[in-house]
């Protein structure tokens, strides 16, 4: 009867795990954190979902010298929140890696957007970004205040680094 109950226990905690499923969720303009978030989807053997905004994002809009570009007018204003064109369904998903630029310190605030639409309970984030220089910095942990209901893990700035180092980095955080 014990080895039962033993194969019953063991069965469900493998099923469990089986079952659990990562989503790599990812905004990109030029290409870099696209290029970051595919790695770490294929890594992670995750599936792989990408944050449209409903006005896509010209040249012009990221030049951060001029202080009326379309980034630098959303990134100044806190309430901004960008439309997006469809809706990403999360909700057979465990944990969510987050992959996002890193725009004046911050995520761009389509990703804000994005982060607000989700029902966030009980699942695990982890937030991955690329950046020209400034590193992760408050970027994930101002996310994750966003994230309600969301067992906020930790980030990184995958700028450089291999699918591997990634999967490791995710691995440890999920440990």
């Amino acid at each position: 009867m014990k080895k039962i109950i033993l194969s019953l226990l063991l069965g469900g905690f493998v099923m469990a795990a089986a079952s659990a499923k990562t989503a790599v969720v990812y905004f990109s303009v030029t290409g870099n954190t696209e290029r970051m978030a595919n790695k770490a989807a294929q890594a992670l053997g995750a599936d792989i979902f990408e944050i449209q905004p409903a006005q896509k994002y010209t040249k012009a809009d990221l030049n951060w010298r001029n202080k009326k570009s379309r980034a630098t007018v959303e990134c100044n204003d806190p309430k901004s929140r960008p439309a997006i064109a469809s809706a990403i369904d999360l909700s057979s998903y465990d944990t969510v890696i987050l992959c996002h630029p890193i725009w004046w310190a911050y995520a761009p605030k389509v990703v804000y957007t994005f982060v607000e639409s989700q029902n966030w309970n009980g699942k695990k984030l982890i937030n991955l970004c690329t950046s020209g220089g400034s590193g992760l910095g408050q970027s994930g942990t101002d996310l994750a205040k966003f994230a309600k209901g969301a067992s906020y893990k930790g980030g990184k700035d995958f700028t450089r680094g291999s699918g591997d180092d990634i999967k490791k980095f995710v691995n440890d955080l999920l440990k």
